[in-house]
């Protein structure tokens, strides 16, 4: 047996000359002194060093002072010396200690008192103990509050021991009395507790003698009940009725804490529909009424259990969850938005779509933190909302349309994919959407919504007012052009001072030139204006002329994506239009758009010039716009969309994959007997009975009370850690549970000797760390020893635990050492797949300072299998949809996303191409947060990718 711990202080500075200071200090007569030589005492204690010599000083010169500190340090003190020698016996020097014990049981201060009885709660040796039963006795009638209840406490540590029924026979009926004359909370709760675990009966008969005054008891002896509710249930399952109105009474217990704790235990022991609604409605309550975050993400997880189990029932309060979107901490909304957002029917839509459209208007009139992060998580949901249920989508759209120029770029990013999906999936909201977004265009800021507002108005403006208003918004946006011009000196000068807009840019120069005829003369130097418009020199927001200003600051991605529009636009303007005139008007003034852009791009005025890409794509429009052909018509203007819809579909298909891979999880036999409840006796039953007993029922057939069998897993995780051959044989069953791990080690002595001192020595390497070292053992000949170890682990890093086994022989003196094998903690260990956007992958991809690139090298050649292997090696998921992984052609890309138990984030980008020679080529990159999960995911990625699936 490990010696039992009850105190823990970490000391770094054990050294014998110390030990001598703490001697001098004691035998002084200056308190302070003491004070701190007997701190420094305890913890050289407590950290193995067993100072002797210490212990007749302390008895000479510390028992008798009076200081409160002293006398409790004293009590810390002998606490933790040994008591007894290695046969079990008791020391004869603690004779001296029970006197002293008696003297503070009888002392007229109540708190030497009351921590001398609390002291007595950590003894075990009987010796020391059986002549201090009748002052302890004694105490339990003291007249402060503060001696009963240690007194009550030191009573019921004494009947636990081995002995503690010969010691003292009567205690449970002595406890009993007291609790029925006693007053004091804490001094009734203590007796109580003393009650429920030395005699059960006696405190389930106060209990029910006294049942209509639970309400008045107090929160401490409530909790007290509900455990030994909890307790008394789990052995007799038959009377959980009973109870169960004992903790539904409690639901209304002015205590918080007692409400939350009234509805664990009333879902841990009824699956009955008015029990789990009544915990429900209880959790919501303490949503409302805790003003601490911690405890409200509390109670959203165990709302979020009760999701999964109970849907049903959480269905119906689904408003009532909702209503913690009150509270201004975004990591409260968020959760509450995922919890509601899975328990949305079509009964309820209506209602939870219309509180997130007040919440949306909302965030843009209140001023609360992180206001845009709020308004992008209410988008989001919205649009989950109104894929599940498309009816609801015209009541939402045209106000999230509002925020389509927020300055929230992510905000505004998920608004405008929204309407482009909304604008495919309801056809009958396309007119709208189109006139609305032509209408508030000039409002957007940011390139990429722009982009993608400016594909929606290429792919839907069908009709002829639309198309001709489409082109209208475009050339409004992009102001007069051409975008910077080519002047004389003079005509600038003059150009600025008449006409020029303020933010024209001119810069001139008068410079002496040598003529043919030796003679000086002065020449002017062109130079290049830039066109832009007063306000947005400025720097004000107010200007239509917004993809003006996003050319002007070298954004030619955005130009590509203007010269696509234009041309779908005057392609389907040719369909539409029946005057060819028009028709070529507008393609000339597109043309002319195009052509001002190229020029923009190749200028000296902007510090960049255009890409090549973006070049080519705006030659390639002005090209297709000279010579139009069908099937370049076709391919613009129907293959893009097509794309699109392809698209949508193929998401729609996994979430209805996933959806259908959840439902054929199986919990039971085909073969399972089920109880028919209809055929059972249930009289004198009240409805919460017969409601639980039902989902009892249920619950047997679909095999959830059944207990899966783990020893094939167990048999998986244990590790050799020594040979056949060594003296002593080691294995270690190892177990990761988050921030710990548990090494159960099996020690045998494989020789004809008893093994003594035999110790399991461990070191760390990474962020491990041991806890304690594990305690010398006597192993007898060919027996057997289980050592537990435990470590701590502060983060996703591939650790390794080393060390040997040191024991010594009766015949051999020096001491032998068997060498152990080393155990590598593996990173898989804490990884797990998970899912996120792809706007929060890139957002993360670009905001972690972590990389880690690894180098493809592999005997794999297909590209897909090189992807499945590195997916099945690491853990992680893939992110990247399989339509978009299908097909040849000798490239392929992906990203990876997994999870750590500590919430760290891993992200992979997989990049490979097949080269001439069949073998693969490319990198792995891994991005993370922290360095350790980016190296030793690197680490595994490199071992790993040589060998094949």
């Amino acid at each position: 047996m490990e010696k039992t711990c009850t105190l823990l202080v970490y000391f770094d500075k054990g050294t014998p000359a110390l030990a001598n200071e703490i001697k001098e200090a004691l035998e002084g007569n200056d308190v302070q002194a003491k004070i701190d030589a007997m701190k420094k005492a305890v913890m050289l204690l407590l950290n193995g060093e067993t100072i002797p010599q210490l212990f007749i000083t302390i008895v000479r010169y510390v028992l008798p002072s009076e200081d409160h500190t002293i006398q409790k340090l004293l009590l810390l003190y002998l606490e933790i010396i040994e008591k007894t020698d290695p046969k079990g016996k008791v020391l004869p020097e603690m004779i001296l200690i029970c006197q002293n014990l008696r003297n503070n049981l009888q002392h007229p201060n109540e708190y030497i008192r009351g921590v001398t009885l609390r002291f007595l709660c950590r003894l075990n040796e009987t010796e020391i103990i059986e002549p201090l039963i009748p002052s302890v006795l004694t105490n339990l009638e003291h007249r402060h509050p503060f001696v009963r209840r240690n007194a009550i406490l030191a009573v019921m540590s004494i009947y636990k021991l081995p002995q503690g029924e010969q010691l003292m026979g009567d205690a449970p009926e002595t406890i009993e009395k007291v609790l029925s004359t006693e007053q004091d909370l804490s001094a009734k709760r203590n007796a109580f507790l003393m009650l429920f675990t030395c005699a059960q009966d006696k405190a389930i008969n106060y209990l029910f003698t006294h049942i209509d005054r639970i309400s008045d008891w107090g929160e401490q002896l409530q909790m007290v009940v509900l455990e030994l509710i909890r307790k008394v249930c789990r052995t007799n399952r038959g009377e959980k009725g009973k109870y169960i109105k004992i903790i539904i009474s409690l639901l209304n217990a002015p205590s918080t804490t007692v409400m939350y704790e009234c509805a664990g235990t009333l879902v841990s022991l009824s699956s009955a529909p008015t029990a789990i609604r009544a915990a429900a409605n209880t959790y919501c309550q303490l949503l409302l009424l805790q003003s601490d975050n911690n405890v409200k993400l509390i109670v959203l997880d165990r709302l979020n259990e009760l999701k999964t189990s109970h849907r049903e029932i959480m269905v119906d309060i689904i408003m009532d969850v909702l209503r913690a979107l009150s509270s201004p901490n975004l990591d409260i909304r968020k959760k509450t938005i995922d919890i509601a957002l899975e328990l949305i029917t079509p009964r309820n839509i209506d209602e939870v779509v219309l509180l997130l459209k007040k919440e949306v208007v909302k965030t843009q009139s209140a001023e609360f933190e992180k206001n845009g992060e709020y308004r992008q998580v209410l988008v989001q949901a919205i649009h989950t909302c109104a894929i599940k249920f498309p009816e609801v989508a015209s009541t939402v759209v045209h106000v999230l349309m509002d925020f389509l120029g927020d300055s929230n770029v992510a905000s505004a990013m998920d608004v405008v994919v929204f309407v482009r999906e909304i604008i495919e999936t309801n056809p009958k909201l396309r007119v709208s959407i189109i006139t609305r977004l032509l209408d508030t265009f000039y409002q957007i800021r940011a390139a990429r919504v722009c982009s993608c507002a400016l594909w929606i108005i290429g792919e839907y403006c069908l009709s002829l007012s639309e198309i001709e208003t489409g082109i209208a918004t475009i050339k409004q946006c992009l102001g007069e052009l051409p975008f910077y011009t080519v002047t004389e000196e003079g005509e600038s000068l003059d150009t600025s001072k008449n006409n020029q807009p303020a933010s024209s840019v001119t810069v001139s120069s008068r410079r002496p030139v040598i003529l043919a005829d030796g003679t000086y003369a002065t020449q002017s130097a062109a130079v290049e204006t830039a066109m832009s418009t007063p306000a947005l020199v400025q720097g004000s927001m107010t200007s239509q002329e917004n993809l003006r200003s996003l050319l002007l600051s070298g954004d030619f991605f955005l130009g590509a994506v203007v010269a696509c529009t234009l041309t779908k636009l005057v392609l389907r303007l040719e369909e539409v239009q029946s005057s060819q005139i028009e028709v070529n008007k507008s393609a000339t003034q597109a043309l002319l758009i195009m052509v001002c852009m190229l020029q923009l791009g190749q200028s000296s005025f902007l510090p960049h010039p255009i890409d090549n890409d973006s070049d080519g794509r705006i030659v390639l429009c002005i090209r297709l716009l000279c010579n139009t052909g069908d099937k370049n018509r076709k391919i613009w203007l129907q293959s893009c969309r097509q794309s699109f819809v392809k698209m949508l579909a193929d998401k729609q298909f996994r979430e209805i994959e996933e959806r259908k891979a959840k439902a054929l999880i199986s919990h039971a036999q085909p073969d399972d007997l089920i109880d028919f409840y209809h055929l059972k006796s249930r009289k004198g039953m009240s409805q919460l009975e017969l409601e639980d007993e039902v989902q009892d029922d249920l619950k047997r057939a679909t095999g959830e009370f059944t207990k899966d069998n783990d020893d094939a897993n167990k048999l998986n995780r244990i590790l050799q850690l020594t040979g056949f051959s060594d003296p002593v044989y080691a294995e270690a069953y190892v177990t990761v549970h988050h921030y710990d791990i548990v090494l159960d080690v099996t020690v045998i002595n494989r020789t004809k000797e008893t093994l003594q001192n035999l110790c399991l020595e461990l070191a760390t390497m990474g962020d491990l760390k041991l806890v304690e070292r594990p305690q010398n053992h006597t192993l007898a000949p060919e027996s057997s020893k289980q050592i537990r170890a435990n470590i701590k682990v502060s983060s996703t890093e591939t650790g390794v635990i080393f060390g040997n086994i040191v024991y010594e022989t009766s015949n051999v003196l020096e001491r032998n050492v068997v060498v152990l094998n080393d155990i590598h903690i593996d990173i898989m260990d804490y990884i797990t797949p998970a899912t996120c956007a792809d706007v929060a992958f890139r957002t993360m991809w670009a905001e972690f300072e972590w990389e880690n690139k690894v180098a493809v090298n592999t005997v794999i050649q297909d590209e897909m299998e090189f992807l499945n292997h590195i997916i099945k090696s690491t853990n992680m998921k893939c992110l990247t949809p399989q339509s978009a992984l299908e097909g040849e052609c000798g490239f392929l890309a992906a990203n990876l996303y997994a999870k750590s138990v500590f919430g760290e984030d891993a992200l992979v980008n997989f990049s490979v191409e097949k080269q001439a020679d069949g073998k693969l080529s490319g990198y792995i990159r891994i991005r993370s947060k922290t360095q350790g999960i980016a190296l030793s995911l690197g680490d595994k990625i490199t071992l790993k990718q040589k060998g094949g699936t």
